[in-house]
């Protein structure tokens, strides 16, 4: 399969072949300026799969506002940045993209953060295991499976044969006394 051929048009050839609705203005518009309104959209937005999202929505806008441009005011380019460069600061500022860069994936960045800080839990030196040593021997086994061995509360509640609410409960309960017994 042999590469298609860029199409470029002459700004003016362009605007007329956009307001007509002309399949080659969509076309001409990617080829022409795909690079550079992905690179001012990239420069807001750094995640490169949202960023080629926001491209094909500017796109979009750019295709159902084209009756909109007004050359008087100014270059194509520079209006279709606009367009550009208000979509990705709207989906920065939107409360969807705030919380999406608020709650990453624990998996990916749990070995990121191990690996910068080189810092190993050592339950000893806190004295914290003398405080579970003391607790009511159902406490301390539930809190010795979830927090030092690594189980997750349904695997604790299977393994102990509990339903997962007297597991969470002993849960809740242990760190209750070790909060009393602590300070």
């Amino acid at each position: 399969m042999a590469p298609s051929k860029k199409i470029s048009l002459s700004e003016e050839d362009l605007v007329l072949a956009l307001k007509s609705r002309e399949t080659i203005a969509i076309q001409a518009l990617y080829d022409m300026y795909s690079g550079a309104l992905l690179g001012v959209i990239s420069r807001i937005v750094p995640q490169q799969e949202i960023a080629e999202d926001l491209l094909q929505e500017t796109f979009v806008k750019i295709w159902n506002s084209a009756e909109q441009y007004d050359a008087s005011k100014g270059r194509l380019f520079t209006w279709m940045m606009n367009i550009a460069r208000n979509l990705a600061i709207d989906k920065v500022r939107s409360k969807d993209f705030r919380n999406t860069s608020k709650n990453q994936d624990i998996e990916n960045n749990v070995d990121f953060i191990d690996a910068q800080s080189r810092v190993t839990f050592n339950a000893d030196i806190l004295g914290l295991k003398d405080l579970v040593t003391a607790l009511k021997p159902e406490f301390k086994l539930v809190l010795d499976m979830v927090y030092f061995r690594g189980y997750t509360h349904v695997e604790a509640a299977e393994e102990l044969d509990l339903p997962l609410g007297t597991v969470k409960t002993r849960i809740r309960m242990a760190i209750m006394e070790l909060r009393k017994n602590f300070n």
